[in-house]
């Protein structure tokens, strides 16, 4: 497998082609102060290879940012992203915290969901840089699992409480878990 890369860079719905500084709030667009569940979803990333679709016409790499993600990544997926992960993007560090907010079609779709990070250390940015893997330290919730404890499996309350016990998801699904395992 080749490694993990960040294709495109988009902001705003524009594609950056330059270096950028990414900071803690890395795309979050708010004057007001951010909450902590804010900053778990600084970055929202999307594999580019699900902009593939053989029913649609337009190419996929005229459909990055559709999704409306900050990377298009390549080389990833939900199967291949854990929570926890830490990587090294340029001078920056990010930390995955979520999957991403999908309806719940297109996770009995696939789980093509996309995933958010946390910036961990700020630094500069640019396209089609690697992303070097850092650590793992939660092998156990990949993306698509931690989908499928969420959307699919909602009764088994055993896996909802081991994933609420993952000190690196982000505090809107660790909320969520909560109320589940509280009998909300």
């Amino acid at each position: 497998m080749e490694e993990p890369f960040v294709h495109k860079i988009i902001k705003q719905g524009k594609i950056i082609e330059s270096k950028m500084y990414l900071s803690k709030k890395g795309f979050i667009e708010k004057s007001e102060p951010l909450k902590k569940s804010d900053l778990d979803k600084a970055i929202s990333a999307f594999p580019i290879k699900h902009y593939s679709n053989p029913y649609n016409e337009t190419l996929f790499s005229e459909r990055v940012g559709e999704k409306k993600e900050n990377f298009s990544i390549l080389e990833m997926d939900e199967f291949s992203v854990f929570i926890g992960d830490i990587y090294q993007v340029g001078e920056a560090t990010i930390q995955v915290s979520q999957p991403g907010i999908v309806t719940r079609e297109e996770v009995e779709n696939g789980y093509r969901t996309g995933w958010y990070f946390r910036v961990i250390n700020e630094g500069t940015i640019q396209p089609e840089s690697d992303l070097i893997l850092q650590e793992r330290p939660y092998s156990q919730f990949s993306i698509a699992a931690c989908s499928e404890i969420m959307y699919i499996n909602r009764d088994d309350l055993w896996a909802a409480d081991e994933l609420f016990q993952c000190e690196a998801l982000g505090l809107t699904w660790r909320k969520a878990l909560r109320k589940r395992l509280r009998g909300y």
